[in-house]
C-alpha cells in the first residue's frame, strides 16, 4: 500500500490505525466463480493502483439481487488479539 500510494510504511500504518483498519489480519478470501471475475477483479485493483485525478474511489460489497441482513452463523468468540471469525454467506 505505501509503495503505490506514495506514502511511507510508518504513515500507512499510522492511518490504518487511526481509523482502525486490519487488512493484514483477513485470512480468507472469497473468490467469486463468476466467468468474468479475473477482469472484472484486475479493474478495480486498477482504480486503487492508479485512482482517476479528481475523483474518489469507493468499494461496496455487493450480492445481487438479495439484501444481506444477517450471516449464516454467528461468529465464534475468540480471545483478545484473534481474529475474528465470519461466515461469507447472509441470510
Amino acid at each position: 500500500m505505501a509503495l503505490h500510494s506514495g506514502l511511507s510504511r510508518s504513515a500507512v500504518q499510522r492511518i490504518w490505525a487511526a481509523n482502525g483498519l486490519r487488512p493484514h489480519r483477513a485470512r480468507t478470501f472469497k473468490r467469486s466463480k463468476g466467468p468474468h471475475f479475473e477482469a472484472k477483479f484486475w479493474n478495480v485493483i486498477g482504480l486503487y493502483l492508479y485512482p482517476p485525478t479528481c475523483a474518489i474511489v469507493l468499494c461496496c460489497h455487493e450480492k445481487n439481487q438479495c439484501q444481506a441482513l444477517e450471516c449464516t452463523q454467528p461468529g465464534m468468540p475468540l480471545g483478545q488479539g484473534h481474529v475474528a471469525t465470519r461466515t461469507h454467506d447472509y441470510y
